[in-house]
This record gives structure tokens, C-alpha cells and sequence, in this order.
């Protein structure tokens, strides 16, 4: 889990486009917004990697998955909103997301 979420954040500074144009327009500084998230889901996939550490970033986890459901819903909301992926793809993101909230969970 900690390496998916380390590769998840690195891909927010390889490939920021992507995470750009599934931004909420209701969100302020987008580059800024994407390059936070894109640090948090690296330190929390490092903070698993440590005991000390672990229960925190499981929490931090939890928290972040359920504030991206926010960006998955948007998502849902309209063709422009979508970024051309189909909403049968958008649609079952909602099951994955709580899916990854569950393995986060069950870590504890």
C-alpha cells in the first residue's frame, strides 16, 4: 500500500496535467491544490513504512481518500467535469474509493 501511495504522489509532479483537469472548478489554486495532495499521498505512503508513524498515516489515509470522493463526485457531475472519461469508469471509482478506504482501514 505504502509504494502505491508514494507512486500515486510522485505522478502528481510527473504528470500534473492529469490531475488538472479533474479539478473541482469550485477549488481555488489549482497547482497548488494538486502539488499538496500529490505531497501528502507520498509523506502518508512513507508514514506507513514506519511503526511509529503508521496508525497516523493510516488515519491521514482515511481522510484523503474521503475528501477525493469530492473530486469523483464533480466528476460525475456533467461531460466537461468528466475530462473524457467515461462515466461508466467515473461510476466505478465510487466502490474503489471506499474499497481503498477499507484496505486502509483494515491495516489498523
Amino acid at each position: 500500500m505504502a509504494a502505491m501511495y508514494i507512486v500515486a504522489g510522485l505522478m502528481h509532479f510527473i504528470k500534473p496535467k492529469i490531475y488538472l483537469r479533474i479539478m473541482p472548478r469550485y477549488l481555488p489554486k489549482h497547482k497548488l491544490l494538486v502539488s499538496l495532495s500529490g505531497i501528502a499521498e507520498i509523506v502518508l505512503g512513507l508514514g506507513l513504512c514506519f511503526p511509529a508513524t503508521k496508525e497516523v498515516s493510516i488515519y491521514g489515509i482515511l481522510l484523503m481518500l474521503a475528501v477525493f470522493l469530492l473530486v469523483h463526485f464533480y466528476m460525475l457531475s456533467g461531460e466537461k467535469a468528466s475530462a473524457g472519461i467515461p462515466k461508466w469508469i467515473l461510476i466505478l471509482r465510487i466502490p474503489l474509493q471506499f474499497g481503498l478506504m477499507y484496505w486502509a482501514w483494515w491495516y489498523l
